[in-house]
């Protein structure tokens, strides 16, 4: 999943912006899906994530006029991403006394089933990708220098539990080592993948 500023303006300000908005993410979507890869970039987001396999939408019903009897209402995830975007949009207008959209109005994502995941790269790809992204855009000179990455993760530079990495490890055949993790991280991505990928 991907999304970025209108005009591909900023979306993050400050190192606080970064750590609200990964609150958010941990709140409103790790009950509906794992995260596999994220990355935060100044002006753009991508997430890698897993739907729960027991994800489900249920519509609420009323039995009369008991309220006990209501069938819990879950939120689909893309009415939990579209509580993030404008929640975060709401706090950041507020912040800096401005008004409208911050982010383009649709989130892009491509469902990736289990066919793909066996026979295609584009998943792992994906995953390189993301973590590569603040490198690739000179934000720093090695993956593990940016913060807002699931990166430090993976290779041990942090023990976050945004990431399912384990899930991950095992759906990507992963290398188990972070020494052979951070090898394996730095190939070269070709290029009609990424231009798949953006």
């Amino acid at each position: 999943m991907y999304n970025q500023g209108n005009d591909r303006k900023p979306i993050f300000f400050g190192r606080d912006n970064y750590l609200f908005f990964i609150k958010k993410m941990r709140n409103h979507l790790t009950s509906h899906c794992d995260f596999l890869a994220w990355c935060l970039m100044p002006n753009h987001f991508h997430w890698l994530i897993r739907v729960h396999e027991n994800y489900s939408v249920f519509k609420q019903q009323k039995h009369g006029l008991d309220k006990q009897n209501f069938t819990p209402d879950v939120k689909p995830l893309n009415r939990s991403i579209s509580v993030i975007l404008s929640s975060y949009t709401k706090a950041m207008n507020k912040a800096h006394g401005k008004s409208g959209s911050l982010f383009r109005s649709r989130t892009k994502s491509k469902q990736l089933n289990e066919e793909i995941l066996k026979d295609d790269k584009y998943p792992l790809i994906c995953l390189l990708y993301i973590h590569q992204n603040p490198l690739r855009a000179g934000l720093v000179n090695r993956m593990e220098d940016w913060e807002f990455s699931s990166y430090r993760d993976y290779s041990g530079y942090r023990q976050g539990s945004l990431c399912n990495i384990d899930m991950a490890k095992t759906l990507f055949d992963l290398p188990g080592s972070t020494e052979e993790f951070v090898n394996f991280s730095n190939q070269t991505i070709p290029e009609h993948y990424v231009k798949g990928i953006i």
